[in-house]
Parts: C-alpha cells; structure tokens; sequence
C-alpha cells in the first residue's frame, strides 16, 4: 500500500519536504521536462496519460507514475497546447470516474461480507486519489493563471494563433469544469474516506487557498462557468466543511480588497443558503461586518465602499436572513462612515421591497412582518435629516426604488412626498437632485389616478363622503379616523377604482354610477374616502412646490434646471394646477451657456409644444405666442427659428399657421391670427423664404379692417415685413405700390390706442428703413406730415421762440397726445436713419474689402501681375487704402452730425432740437402733463444718443428730471437712457458717475431695479469704473425688494469671476463706506458676509486679515470696531492667516474692551480651532489666552477710570453745597438786617397770615422752598441754589432757630442726590 499523500501548501513544497521523517508520498525521480525534445516530451506526456487511462485509477499512488505526474504538472506552462490538452483531460477524467466510486465504496463499506482489511486499502487508495487528483488540478489552474498574467503583454500584442500557440488551446472552458468537478468532490459525502471529523485540514486550506486566489484575478471572474465553481468551492468549504470562520475572513478580505469580487462573493454566500439550507457562512459575514468598529471604516474609504455593496447585494440575494440580523448593523448608523450608512439605507430599502411579500402565517405573524416593515420605513425617513448629503441623496434613491416596486403604502405616501419637497431646498446638489426624481418617480407611480386636479378630487371626495354618511349607522364612534397606515396596506390594490373616480368625467357622474353602485360594503367606503382624502394631500402637496420649481429653474446647478424641468412636465402630465404657468419660465432658459440646459429645454419644448399634429402645434404655439410676455417672446422666437433650422417644426405645421393667419380655419379670432403670424416671423429668422408666400395677405389683413379689431396685429405685420428676403423685399416694392401708404397711415393717424401705437410706430418706421429704396426722403415727409398735424392750427412752425410766454401759451394749446406721437416719431426717426447711415457704411467697407480681395482672372494675368504688385506696394507705402477707409469714416461722422446739429444749418430734425431741449426744460408745464413728459425725455435721450454736443448740452437736464421726476417711468426711462449714453459717449458721463449711483437710492422699486440692471451693465462691460461708490450697490443686496436683491447679487457674483476678484481690492472701500451709512447691524454684517464668501483665494483671505487689522489704527468708534472684528470672524484662516492676525494684535489691542468685539474674535478662535493641527492649536490656544488676559484688564482699566471719574464729581459737588450754604446764610442775615429797618405793609398781612395759620403750614412752606433749591442745584452744578427769601416780621427768635435747624438738615439730601446722579453718569 502506498505512503499517505500529505497536501502540502504549495507545488514545489513536495521536493522540499522530501527530507521529512513522516511517511509520505513524494517525488523520488522527477523528470527535467524542459530539458526534453519535442518528440520524447510528446513521448513521455502520451505515456503517461497512457498509464492513467490504462491502469486502475489508484495507479496515481505509483511512484513512477506519481513522478511522471509531478514533473509534467511543475513545467506545465513549458508543455504544448496539445500536451496540455491531454494531460488536463486524463487528470480530469479520472476524477469524475473517482466520485461516484467513493459512493460505491461507502455501500460496500456497509455490506456485512465485506472484508475489513481490504475495504480500509481501499477507503485509503481513495482517499489519496482524491487528493492527489484535486492537488495536481488546482495546481495546474494556478500556474496557467499566473502564467496568463505574466504573459499578458505578449498575448495582447499577437496578431495571430500561429504566433502565439501557447494559448491556442480552449483553457477557459478547461479551467471551468476543472474548479466545478473540485466543487462536486467536496459536496459528496467524504466521511468514510476522512473519518466523521470532515475531510483533510490541509487538504481543505489547500482548495481554499487556491480559490481565493483565483478570485483576485478579474479576468477569471469574467467567465460564468468558472464563476460558478468558484461560488460553490466556497460555499461548499465553509458550510458543507464547517470552516466558516476561516471563509468569512478570506471573504472580508477579498470584499475590502478588491471591488470586482463584491457581487460574486454575496453570490457566492447566496447559492451556499440555497444549496445547502444553511446561511451560516452568509450570518457569519454580517455579524463579522457588524462587529468592526466604525471608525475602521472612516479609515478604509474603499474598503467601506466595498462592503457596503456587499451588504446591498446580499440583501437583495438574502432578505429574509438579511432582515432577522439587521440589529448588529443598526448601531453603524451612529458611525461617521458615511458609505457604510448609504448601504444599511439600501440594505432596508431592499428589504422593505423583498422581506416581507408572502402571505405565510398567522395574523399574529403578518401583525409582526407589517411593523418591523414600518420601523425600517421609519428609519428610512428618519436618516433623510442625515448630516450626509450623500446619505440624504442614497435615502431619496431608496424611496424612489421602493416607489417602482410599489412598497409605499397609501398611508405612508403623503409622508414621503412631504420630506421629499423639503428636501428641495436642501443646500446640497446632489440632495435636490434626487428629491426631484423621488418626485418624478412618485407621480409616475402614484396611485391615485392618471389626474391630479385638486377640484377633481375635491369634487369625489364630497360625493363619496355623503354616500359614506348615508351608510353609516348612527353610533358614538361614528366620526372615529381611519389608521392610514394599515389602510394603506389594504387598499393598495384598489387603485383601478381610485383611478376611476379621478377622471375628470367623474364630476358628471351620477347616481347609477357603476363605480358608485358596486361600492355597497362599507368598509370598502370607508377605505375609498381614505385615500381619496390621502390623493387629495398628495395633490396639494405637489400644487403646493410650484414657486420652489420655479426658484430651482434658476438655480446655477444644470442638474436642478434639468429634473426640474422633467417634474414639470410630469405635472403638466398629471394635470396639476400652476405646472403649465410654471414650465413658461424655463423659455429664458434658452439663453443658457450651459449646453445641457439648453438641451433640456428645447426637448421640453419639442415634447410639449410639437410632437403633435400640425394643427395642433399650430394652435398651442400661437396660444404660447399670445400670451408670452416680451422676455418669453424673444426665449420663443430663439428656440422656434432653432426648430425651424433643424426640421422639427414642419411645413405642414406652417401651413396650418397660414390657415389660422388668413382665416381659412372657422372660429378663428383676430388674436389667434395675430399669434401665427408672430411664430411665422420668429420661423422666418432662420428660413426667411417662408414669408414671401403670403406677401399680399399680410399687406391686406395686416393693415386692413382685422388691424382695427386686434390692434397690435398691424404692429406684428411690420415685424413682417422687416423679416422677408431680400428677394421678397424686391418683389414688394415692384408689386405692391400701398404697403408705404399704409406704413405712413399706421404712423400718422390716430386710429390704434395711445399705448400700441408707439409700439406700432416703432414696427413701422423700421420697416420703411428697411424696405425703402431712399428711406430719409420718405421719413422726411412722414415728419412733415406730423409736424403739420400738430401745428397746422397756430400757423406756426417749431423753430426756437424766444418768446417763454408765448412759447408756453401755444405749448398750452397745443393736444399733448399729438405733440407726444410728433416728438416719439422724430426722434425715431433720426436713432433709425443714425442706424441706417451705419450699416451703409459698413456695406461700404465690406465691398471694399472684397474687391480687394478679388484677382483678375483674364488669361493675361502673368503679364499684369507684376504691375499689380507694385501698384499694390505703392498704394501702401503711401496709406492710399488706409486714407480711403479715414475718409468714410469722416463721411459717416459728418453725417451722423447733421441729424441733430449740422455744421451750418440745420435741418429738419435739428430744428426740432432746440424746441425738444426747451420743452424739456419747462419742468412746471410738463408736471402738468405726465405722458408728454415721459415722450419728451424719450425723444431728449434719443437724440443725445446721436450727436455729442447736444448730448452735453442737455446733461444737466436729464439728470435733473431723472432725480426729481413725479412719474417713476419717466425716471426709470432716464435711468435706462443714461445707461445708454454711457455706452456711447463714456468720456461725457464720466464725471457724472455718482449721479448714476444715486439712481439706487430712488424710492421706486422699478427705478431701482433699472439702475441695478444699467450699472450692472455698465461695470461687468468695463464700461463704467467700479470705485468709488460701489458700496451703494452693495447697500442693494439687502434691499427690502427681493429681484433687487437678487440682481445685485447676481453683479458680485459674476464681478468676482473677472479677473483676481476685483471685489478683493474693493471690500475696504466698501466697508468704510457702509460704516458711515449708518446701516442696520443686521443689514450689514449680511451685505459683509455675502461679500466675503465670494472671496475664495488663500492668498486675498491672507491679505485682507493685515487689511482688516489696519483699520483699527486712528479709528475711536465703537461701531466701528464691531464691523471690522466681525469681519475678521467671517474669514476663513488659513496658518498665515493666523499668524498675521497674531502678529497683528498691538493695531486691535486697544478695542479689546468691547464685549463684542471680543464675541467676534473668540469666534475667530474657534473657527481656527476646528481644522488646526495639533502643533498649532496650542498656538491657538495661547492666542485665546491672551486676547481673554487683555479684555479682562482693559474692562477692569475702565472701571477704574469709571470709579475715578465719580469719585471727582463727589467731591466737586460736596464743595460747591457747602459755598451754596454760606452764601445762602450770608443772605439771609442780609434780609434780617433790612427786614428790620424797612417794613412793608403787605409783608406785614402775611406776616399776621402766618401767624393765624397751623404750624405743619411753615413747614409745608420750608419743604417746598428747599426742594426748589435742591432742583436749582441738579440742573446745573456751578449755579447757585436759589431759596425764597421771605419776611418774618414779628416772628420770635425761636421759630427762626426752628426754620434754621431743618434747613441745615434738609441741605445733606441733594448732596446724596448729586452723588447718586453722577455715578449713574459715569454708568
């Protein structure tokens, strides 16, 4: 009988072991396989398989052949692909021939014949069979693996089999039914070849070692076969062979190790469950992930990763298990992994979703299931306040999955809808990002019906509610509420008949209803109402989010702009109230730089708006045009000239647009016309040939009887008309001989309301620019035409009259709405022609730019090129071209010019230059008149626009009527036309800049806004320069208007990306400026910390702490003081930063005393605190240390001074009583002494008065003359008391010793008085 075959750890240990005393098979003579040729290796390989094949299947226990086997296995990769062939599928046969002997043997083992001895020879040749068979394999799996990998260089570069024969040969396959006929020999019974104590320690620990080892090459994992063997050597060793401590390390291990092996290591413990009805290996794993200390994985980032997916997945392989072994997992949701929470999140929403579906068991049983569902459900929206937005973000997902599975119960749903709109305003990205696709999700699965209109709901509510009243019984518990929460449970499978009854049919339903009629039970009434009563809250609760939407469609994140865009159009799905209104503002979101956005609106638009019929698009993008305002318009003229361009708006869709312009359709109103002919010229910016079709309509319903009736269609017609072709242009002019006619018709009569005709005036005279052969000619007589229907009937014309008198009274006579319209179509008339002498000039300059680029083409070009080329050289040595191109401009300048101020005379509209200056300047006749004021401004600022000198010459009026205009609009039009004039003559605004800013200050919040909006403008297009009074615009950022304070924002944000953040070198002027505004406190530390936060560089944070710190030096203001310190506090410090505040502590030292200041610096300190390093925080520390020693004695130097200062106002007064009581006794000897020389007969009836009167009346008397004085003294220290001097004529000496004593005693009361006053002062 052969030695036993001791497994060893590895291949080559066999030779290394061969000096070992144990008796054990080992190589004696192995073989040099490499050292053989071709034909003897070929030779000796087909021996041996020769002898496996041919011999019994325990011939592997022979020396010779056990020798053979070893040296061919340790040179396995040196073998040709046929020879590995061979030897791997003699090997593997062999094997499989060997399982199903030991099943035989272990019956023969029973059978009472069966001869001892023998059956143990045999049990032992078995047993080292299997083992030698199984170690050889895997051994042969691993090198050819690690040769694999060492070879991949070579075997990616090979660009053929022949070049690379070695992996010719069918491994994968090979490899797969190797690892799974291992994995059947562990699964049979190998207690009769091993003993009942299980199968060979080494033996095992060989299997397994070699299969995690394979499990950390990903390409092996690739291939399901081998995949498979590898899931069920594992399972099979740890549960099958009780090694489950070992497997669940080695499986920690490669699950923190390696990613790829997540998924088919929780496979892996799944199929062993379900294979062997035992999840120990699977319980093992949980409890070994529960028992690691958190803070492990805060330190393996990775590796939490890693096994939080393993978590998830073995939740969804597992849930049962997984849910009876969730409380060793629950304390990690107290851990600061935020990965390891976001799995236990996914582990219960897989739970709640797969744990508790069957129906098995008493109600006791489910009574148990339905909580513990409920208590993971409320875990679930607990950890939606997570301090995670990752966490916050994964609990959302978890609720929308549970959404798709219908796992949310009815009573539950309001709930979830409720967190998920507030997280809507959740700081984090991420967060509102998967808010907005929980809401998504629960719309497109709600059950509660296809519509979600409030009044529908509200409507069968009440119709269900009286049928429910009608049923019920009269009883005490009658009106008693339904528990949503287990309603919900029961009624989800009703949502066929909730849906029903949400149609909007069901307002007309009545009573024979089947709906209605069926519903006799009244428990299902009951139920019914319930979730009638929940989809009405669902329905609010969504109508409800529609200003959050709207905010979020501004918000700078694309993903917010996206998915709120997809809500809305799901709402508009479901019908909810405001969503249409709602999902308009995205149109100027079509301006978006952001390419994801723009996407995002124009599929919203296309999905919306025109994948319909044509008659239908047609009709919704006329009612869209109707009653879009004129921001929307341009977002919709921009996106339908897109679509048009790109063929998403068809032919058939423009037809069907004629058809509504022209009346062809029944029903159609003069408005709807009006809206197709305006989305026909936002259709024919990009295709302008779509116009020209219908030339003669527009001129004839445009301008005829409809225009009446709409009256901003003849406006929309010469939009029109300015958008054809120029070929169409051409043919009008040649056709048709009344378009101009009706053009000068539109501008001169008075036919449209005073509010759409300078709309259709301003249409019109464009349109005469741009399709007039000499547009000035005809302007010129449209002028003249105006002109005279204004003062035909003075027989005057509108030279300059010196005459102010006569000037007013024929101003006063004179219509205003007709010298309004007169004045709006001159100065129209020249901003048009200024434009029309710019583009001729440019078409100029273009043809001359292209003639110069042009060559002569004729066939003696060779002959003439030389002389071209030194024509060409002299032209530009002498600047002939460049001298050409001066000349137009001065052409272009002077005639410019002319329209307001020519040179030597002055045409037809600088005639009307003196007049409009004049009349503007009549400030007390046009306050009587508002609208003429606002039309003579419009015109003023018009014409500065053209010419320079006039604009100077008016400045002052302009701003003038800007600042003390009755009428905001015409204030809000100066603000906007100075803005203007910025722009186009910056060098004449300039020293006017801070009237600009003033604008700011206006009361009005449009004049405001406006101002906003210009210098915004002006500054972000360097226009206008940003210091000086840029603390006005920061004053706007906490305006009490909230588009004011948001535009004002919107500037520092986007100043602060030009450049180095300019808004860096302006925050001191800005704080010096707001201190002395005298701001609300509140209101400035807002306006500071907005500014701060926009200030991100480490280097500007460092340079603003000596910045900051300087401004203490030479300033005594308290105020002051809090502002600077607070700014400091809203810093971010970095160690520099630190060290120049501590470097700078002599500069604050002094303002130390205030409490405030000091709450501002200890703020400092911990905020430094927080993410300091140990070194520095003892740095800190001893910076606490001493800004905590100067504050106390600076508060203690205070009181001194403080106490001081009282104790001097004591004694100065203490001296100033006592002068006071001689002076006042000098007196009064004095009066005694006069008293009695001289008697008066008066003194002498008051003294017999006071005589017949009762003493307390003297003392009454006393009391009173001594507190005046005592009130004569606290008024005014320095002055003298003053006490009533009085006769006491036959008074004896004794009531003079009396009225003597209390007054001594009366005279130490104002000195306690004064000491009290003077300390309460020092206070």
């Amino acid at each position: 009988m052969a030695p036993p075959f001791a497994v060893p750890s590895t291949l080559r240990d066999l030779e290394r072991d061969a000096g070992s005393d144990e008796p054990s098979l080992r190589p004696q003579n192995a073989v040099a396989v490499g050292a053989l040729r071709a034909a003897d290796l070929e030779e000796f390989v087909k021996g041996t398989s020769f002898d496996l094949s041919d011999k019994e299947l325990f011939c592997i226990e022979e020396q010779d052949v056990f020798d053979h086997i070893y040296s061919l296995v340790r040179d396995f990769t040196c073998l040709p692909p046929a020879l590995k062939l061979n030897l791997v599928e003699t090997l593997r046969s062999n094997l499989s021939i060997l399982l199903p002997n030991i099943d035989s043997l272990s019956r023969a083992s029973m059978s009472p014949r069966s001869d001892g001895v023998q059956i143990a020879d045999r049990i032992a040749s078995h047993r080292n069979a299997l083992k030698i068979y199984s170690f050889f394999l895997l051994s042969i799996v691993v090198a050819e693996e690690s040769a694999a990998d060492s070879c991949n260089g070579p075997k990616v570069a090979a660009h053929g089999r022949k070049k690379n024969p070695v992996y010719a040969w069918n491994w994968e396959a090979q490899r797969g039914r190797i690892l799974n006929l291992i994995a059947n020999s562990l699964e049979v019974d190998l207690s009769l070849l091993f003993g009942p104590g299980g199968a060979d320690e080494q033996y095992l620990s060989f299997v397994s070692k070699c299969t995690f080892v394979l499990c950390e090459n990903q390409n092996v994992l690739k291939d399901e076969e081998t995949r498979n063997g590898l899931c069920r050597l594992i399972g099979g060793i740890a549960t099958k062979h009780q090694r489950i401590s070992q497997t669940s390390a080695s499986v920690l291990y490669l699950v923190h190790k390696f990613d790829f092996t997540v998924v088919h290591l929780a496979e892996a413990a799944a199929a062993a469950e379900k294979r062997f009805s035992d999840g120990s290996l699977a319980i093992s794993l949980i409890r070994e992930i529960g028992r690691t200390d958190p803070k492990d994985y805060v330190r393996d980032t990775a590796g939490a990763d890693n096994v939080g997916r393993f978590l998830v997945e073995l939740a969804d392989r597992l849930p049962k298990l997984m849910s009876t072994n969730l409380g060793v997992l629950i304390p990690h949701f107290g851990g600061d992994s935020y990965k390891i929470r976001n799995s236990l999140v996914g582990v219960l929403g897989k739970l709640a979703a797969k744990a508790f579906k069957d129906v098995e068991g008493d109600s006791s049983t489910h009574s148990l299931r339905l909580r513990s569902k409920h208590a993971m459900l409320e875990i679930l929206i607990e950890r939606c306040r997570d301090v995670s937005a990752y966490t916050r973000s994964r609990v959302l997902q978890v609720w929308a999955e549970l959404c798709e599975e219908n796992a949310i119960s009815i009573g539950l749903w309001n709930e979830v809808a409720s967190v998920a709109s507030g997280r809507l305003e959740d700081k984090s990205a991420i967060v509102r990002k998967s808010a907005l696709q929980l809401l998504i999700t629960m719309l497109q699965h709600n059950p509660f019906g296809p519509q979600l209109r409030t009044a529908t709901f509200e409507a069968t509510l009440e119709k269900y509610k009286e049928k429910l009243q009608g049923m019920e019984p009269p009883s005490p518990e009658k009106d008693e509420p339904v528990n949503d929460s287990s309603l919900g449970e029961v009624i989800v499978g009703q949502d066929e008949s909730v849906s029903d009854s949400c149609l909007p049919s069901s307002q007309d339903q009545k009573d024979q209803d089947p709906t209605i009629v069926d519903m006799t039970n009244l428990e299902q009434i009951r139920a019914l109402v319930a979730s009638l009563e929940a989809g009405l809250r669902f329905s609010i609760c969504i109508t409800s989010l529609m200003p959050t939407l709207i905010q979020l469609l501004a918000s700078p994140s694309a993903t917010d702009v996206e998915n709120t865009i997809l809500l809305l159009m799901r709402c508009r799905q479901f019908q909810i109230e405001g969503s249409e209104a709602a999902l308009r503002k995205m149109l100027p979101l079509v301006f978006s730089q952001d390419k994801s956005i723009y996407e995002a609106v124009e599929n919203a638009f296309i999905t919306i708006y025109t994948k319909k019929s044509p008659t239908e698009t047609a009709t919704s993008l006329l009612n869209l045009a109707i009653d879009c305002s004129i921001g929307d318009l341009t977002a919709l003229e921009s996106l339908v000239s897109s679509l048009v361009s790109k063929g998403e708006i068809s032919s058939s869709t423009v037809s069907a647009l004629w058809d509504y312009f022209c009346f062809h359709n029944i029903g159609v109103r003069p408005v709807q016309s009006r809206g197709a002919l305006l989305i026909l010229c936002m259709a024919a910016k990009s295709s302008p040939g779509i116009l020209g079709t219908h030339l003669q309509d527009i001129i004839d319903i445009g301008f005829g009887r409809w225009a009446k009736e709409e009256p901003l269609l003849a406006r929309t017609a010469c939009l029109a008309l300015q958008r054809l072709s120029k070929e169409d242009k051409v043919k009008l002019i040649s056709t048709s001989s009344r378009v101009f006619a009706a053009l000068q018709g539109l501008i001169t009569s008075l036919s449209l309301p005073e509010k759409i005709w300078y709309g259709a005036a301003d249409k019109a005279i464009s349109a005469i620019y741009a399709l007039h052969p000499t547009p000035e000619i005809f302007a010129a007589e449209i002028v003249k035409k105006s002109l005279s229907s204004v003062f035909c009937v003075l027989g005057t014309n509108c030279e300059s009259n010196e005459n102010e008198t006569h000037n007013g009274s024929i101003l006063s006579s004179i219509p205003a709405t007709k010298l309004g319209r007169f004045l709006f179509i001159t100065s129209h008339i020249a901003l048009n022609h200024m434009v029309y002498i710019e583009t001729s000039v440019k078409k100029i300059q273009k043809q001359k730019r292209k003639n110069d680029r042009s060559q002569p083409t004729s066939e003696d070009f060779q002959a003439d090129a030389s002389k071209n080329l030194e024509a060409q050289g002299i032209n530009a040595e002498l600047g002939l071209g460049a001298t050409i191109d001066i000349a137009i401009e001065s052409l272009a300048e002077k005639a410019e010019r002319e329209i307001v101020s020519g040179s030597s005379e002055k045409h037809l509209i600088g005639h009307c230059g003196p007049f409009l200056a004049k009349l503007c300047r009549n400030l007390t006749l046009l306050q009587k008149f508002p609208e003429l004021q606002a039309s003579a401004m419009l015109a003023l600022s018009r014409l500065m626009i053209i010419d320079a000198e006039f604009c100077e010459a008016n400045l002052q009026i302009l701003f003038t009527v800007a600042e003390s205009a009755p009428s905001e609009i015409v204030r809000s039009n100066c603000t906007i036309a100075l803005g203007d004039l910025a722009v186009r003559f910056p060098n004449l605004l300039e020293p006017w800049t801070e009237y600009i800013y003033a604008r700011l200050r206006d009361p009005s919040t449009s004049v405001r806004k406006n101002a906003v909006l210009v210098i915004s403008h002006l500054i972000l297009n360097d226009m206008m320069k940003v210091k000086g009074f840029i603390n006005e615009m920061a004053v706007k950022i906490e305006d009490e208007d909230e588009r004011i304070s948001n535009l004002a924002k919107l500037f520092f944000h986007e100043l602060s990306k030009k450049g180095s953040n300019p808004i860096y070198n302006l925050l001191p002027d800005i704080l010096g400026r707001l201190c002395n505004q005298h701001l609300k406190e509140e209101t400035f530390f807002s306006i500071m910390q907005f500014l701060i936060s926009s200030i991100k560089k480490d280097k500007q944070m460092e340079a603003l702490v000596d910045k900051l710190c300087n401004r203490f030096t030479g300033v005594n203001d308290v105020r002051q003081w809090e502002y600077i310190s607070y700014c400091l506090s809203q810093l971010t410090f970095t160690e520099k930063g630190l060290k120049k505040l501590v470097d700078n502590f002599k500069m604050f030292e002094h303002a130390l005393s205030e409490d405030s200041v000091m709450n501002h610096f200890r703020s400092v300190i911990a905020k430094c605190k927080k993410f300091a390093k140990p070194e520095l925080k003892v740095c800190i520390e001893e910076f606490d240390e001493k800004l905590s020693k100067v504050h106390q004695e600076k508060k203690e130097q205070e009181a001194t001074t403080r106490n001081a200062d009282a104790h001097k106002q004591r004694i100065g007064s203490l001296d100033g009583l006592l002068v006071n009581k001689k002076t006042v006794q000098d007196n009064r000897k004095s009066t005694e002494e006069e008293t009695s020389e001289i008697i008066d007969p008066s003194m002498d009836r008051n003294s017999e008065d006071k005589e017949n009167m009762p003493e307390c009346s003297d003392n009454i008397c006393l009391e009173k003359s001594h507190t005046s004085s005592t009130l004569t003294e606290s008024e005014d220290d320095s002055a003298e008391v003053q006490s009533v001097q009085t006769s006491h004529k036959g008074a004896s000496r004794s009531r003079i010793k009396k009225m003597k004593e209390p007054e001594d005693s009366a005279n130490s009361a104002p000195v306690r008085r004064v000491a009290r006053s003077s300390r309460r002062s020092a206070r």
